[in-house]
């Protein structure tokens, strides 16, 4: 079995070789593998590096950052088939299952999958599909953050650690306890919606503009110009991590009626923090609701933990350091493999090679029911530990004419059913007539929600495992 960290720029495989975590190289021979597909006009179907290298002549036709999409209604039409972000992500986690079984010599039939810690039932769902259709016997889904944390804390004990993990598409935190032999997550907080890739994009849309004030051209409506553009914002992104100024240079970006013509421009650390300030802000919310969200207090912290590329930002660890404080000692995560070290020693621990470690992880956000006003009854609050089961009897009467009583599950904070997330609608039989029913809602240690619901009169009982995208989705 083997541990995998599906991300949103790169993916990572990782197997437990006794006590030894292993990265397991792809047939590019590189330890991560780009999350990129491609189609290729004479049918092809290009997977990881191979598709990165084509993207900028192959826009149209390369999907990247398709966790973004994740449990929604996105889709990609091409020569005449229809792709959604379940498909294409298991045709990412098929190249990852036929690399490692090239380089282990054996079949590899299941996996621990990392999501972020801030997905939803939905995108949770999505992400056991795209296992299955990739030929994987998913063990687990366990949230980033957590996995990090089990590969970096082996040797902790007694420690409240901060875990920040920050990607190339989502911003994730938690507050951890860590003892001897149990890593238990107390609250988590994020946002699936920020990463590393928005600061790419300020970035190159800022030079597009740089561009048009000096020779008239506007490059926003080339996507090819556009995509190099982007490619040169995460290169110049990077180096500004360790200096103070970088020269972004892109040839031949586009062609006037005296020739060609290409991008120069200096961007200096300065200017990059204030083009990005308001990224860096949306931050701020979740590193201080996680607090409040788990009843610790900032001076409890004895560890502060960075994982992901965009913590190599130093605005992000200052941001960091600044709410937490300077008594915290701060780890960065040992390499891009930690959140798939952390998923194959829990795959350790499930396949039972690895014993007396227990992972208490917890669900991001608050589940019930809505009711007739409008409202919504919780039954399962955010950050409570799963697995878990809650039930609660409700008062409902059937609408005339209707031979079932419809009750909508929802998800999230709102005490108004219609500013959560709908996840489906659960009908127990039940013709115009008031009724006293049980509702059971049920998450199990992936994160994947089941309800249930009984009339206490007739004992009819109904239930449903929710699937696939949500019946009625708040925008982002």
């Amino acid at each position: 079995m083997v541990g995998i960290d599906l991300g949103t720029s790169s993916s990572v495989v990782s197997a437990l070789d006794g006590e030894r975590f292993v990265v397991i190289p792809n047939a590019e021979g590189s330890s991560s593998t780009p999350s990129v597909v491609a189609f290729t006009e004479d049918g092809r179907t290009l997977v990881g590096e191979p598709a990165r290298r084509q993207a900028v002549t192959n826009v149209g036709r390369t999907v990247s950052s398709v966790k973004r999409h994740m449990g929604t209604g996105w889709r990609l039409a091409v020569d005449g088939r229809t792709y959604d972000a379940t498909q294409i992500s298991a045709l990412i986690l098929r190249k990852l299952k036929r690399d490692a079984e090239a380089h282990l010599g054996e079949e590899v039939s299941g996996a621990v999958i990392t999501v972020p810690a801030y997905f939803s039932e939905a995108e949770r769902r999505a992400t056991l599909q795209a296992g299955e259709l990739a030929g994987l016997h998913v063990q687990r889904i366990i949230n980033e953050p957590t996995a990090a944390a089990l590969a970096c804390g082996a040797d902790w004990e007694d420690q409240v650690v901060l875990l920040v993990h920050f990607g190339g598409g989502t911003f994730d935190v938690s507050l951890m306890e860590i003892g001897d032999t149990v890593v238990e997550t107390k609250a988590t907080c994020g946002d699936n919606r920020l990463g590393g890739d928005d600061w790419d994009r300020r970035v190159a849309v800022w030079l597009a503009t740089r561009f048009e004030e000096a020779h008239g051209l506007d490059l926003t409506s080339d996507p090819v110009a556009m995509r190099r553009l982007s490619e040169a914002a995460e290169r110049a992104k990077i180096e500004l991590s360790s200096a103070t100024a970088t020269e972004i240079e892109v040839p031949y970006v586009a062609v006037s009626g005296d020739g060609p013509l290409h991008l120069e421009q200096t961007l200096t650390r300065s200017m990059f923090e204030q083009l990005t300030a308001d990224l860096l802000d949306r931050c701020t919310g979740p590193l201080r609701s996680v607090f409040a969200y788990a009843g610790i207090q900032r001076a409890e912290v004895t560890r502060v933990v960075l994982v992901g590329g965009a913590t190599r930002m130093p605005a992000v660890s200052g941001l960091v350091r600044a709410l937490v404080g300077a008594h915290a000692p701060i780890t960065l995560g040992q390499s891009e493999a930690t959140v798939a070290n952390g998923a194959a020693l829990q795959a350790g621990v499930l396949s039972g090679h690895i014993k007396d470690l227990l992972l208490l992880d917890v669900t991001p956000f608050s589940l019930g029911i809505a009711l007739t006003g409008g409202e919504m009854a919780r039954l399962i609050e955010r950050n409570t530990t799963i697995p878990t089961k809650r039930s609660e009897q409700f008062s409902v009467t059937g609408t005339e004419g209707a031979t079932a009583v419809r009750i909508p599950v929802c998800q999230g904070e709102s005490t108004k059913a219609a500013e959560n997330d709908q996840l489906g609608v659960l009908e127990l039989a039940g013709r115009g007539k008031k009724m006293t029913i049980e509702v059971a809602i049920d998450i199990d240690a992936n994160g994947v929600v089941t309800v249930s619901a009984k009339d206490l009169a007739t004992r009819a009982e109904q239930s449903m495992t929710l699937t696939g995208v949500p019946a009625q989705r708040r925008q982002q």
